[in-house]
């Protein structure tokens, strides 16, 4: 039960990127200090033996399940920009999000939200066609009850294409990234613009959730609210950035609940 002005967050990870013989990340530890998962869906990354893995453990540690579909890139990562129509886009999301569920249900575990991965997630922040393909797709994935969330860019047409269908979104704010003064993150091709420093990125947490506030690259201090926040799986260190942010927004009377609860769903 969330009490009236109690700071509360969602702490998310980027997982299941492993596929075939290739090993990315520990995906186990993440899950021991997040309390949602974003599983790669096949097309950037996991396969379906991983996805299968990475359900079954966040069923066994209580870590809510969620689609992390992309442009279909694994050469990329997932990470360059694609040419699709907005029908081609919003049917790969449909694919993709019903493969995982399927492994969610089969553990007994509903599929809580749908966050995209990489170039389609940036794309979709600021293109509103794209945006309004990924929305249509999450729609499209919903149980009779609606209750699946859509998690964008804070302050992004994501979120507004969202509200324009509908449909439970959540806003996602990144301690792991640099961000600028409009909102949108740096370039990762830019120096500093995924940052590695774990008392820094625990500290960006904390702001985030009791502060509302993030530090941007030109000095501005940017004003956003974010219901969940996300920690990179690839990131060197992630497992112990993930406890680190964790402890720190413990420590700072932060409670840190899964997205079914901030949400209220």
């Amino acid at each position: 039960m969330i009490t009236p002005n109690e700071p509360y967050v969602d702490l998310n990870t980027d997982t299941g990127e492993s596929f075939g013989r290739w090993k990315l990340g520990d995906d186990d530890l993440l899950l021991s200090n997040v309390t949602s998962a974003n599983v790669a869906c096949g097309m950037h990354a996991g396969d379906p033996v991983v996805m299968d893995r990475v359900c079954t453990s966040c069923a066994e540690k209580g870590v809510s399940i969620g689609a992390h579909p992309s442009y279909p890139d694994l050469q990329g990562f997932g990470r360059r920009e694609m040419r699709m129509t907005p029908s081609e886009i919003e049917s790969f999301i449909v694919y993709q999000v019903g493969a995982l569920r399927a492994f969610a249900h089969s553990l007994g575990q509903p599929l809580i939200h749908v966050k995209p991965h990489g170039s389609l997630y940036n794309m979709a922040a600021s293109d509103e066609a794209i945006a309004m393909a990924v929305a249509r797709g999450v729609a499209r994935c919903a149980e009779p009850e609606g209750n699946l969330l859509l998690v964008g860019l804070a302050g992004s047409l994501s979120l507004q294409a969202a509200k324009k269908l509908g449909i439970p979104y959540a806003a996602e704010a990144f301690c792991d990234r640099a961000y600028r003064s409009d909102g949108s993150l740096v370039n990762r091709l830019v120096p500093g613009a995924v940052l590695h420093d774990v008392s820094e990125i625990a500290n960006r947490a904390v702001s985030m959730a009791t502060e509302n506030a993030v530090l941007c690259d030109d000095g501005k201090v940017l004003s956003l609210r974010a219901d969940t926040l996300c920690i990179h799986s690839d990131t060197p260190g992630a497992p112990d950035i993930a406890r680190a942010v964790r402890v720190a927004l413990e420590r700072a009377g932060v409670r840190v609940i899964p997205l079914i609860q901030t949400k209220g769903l």
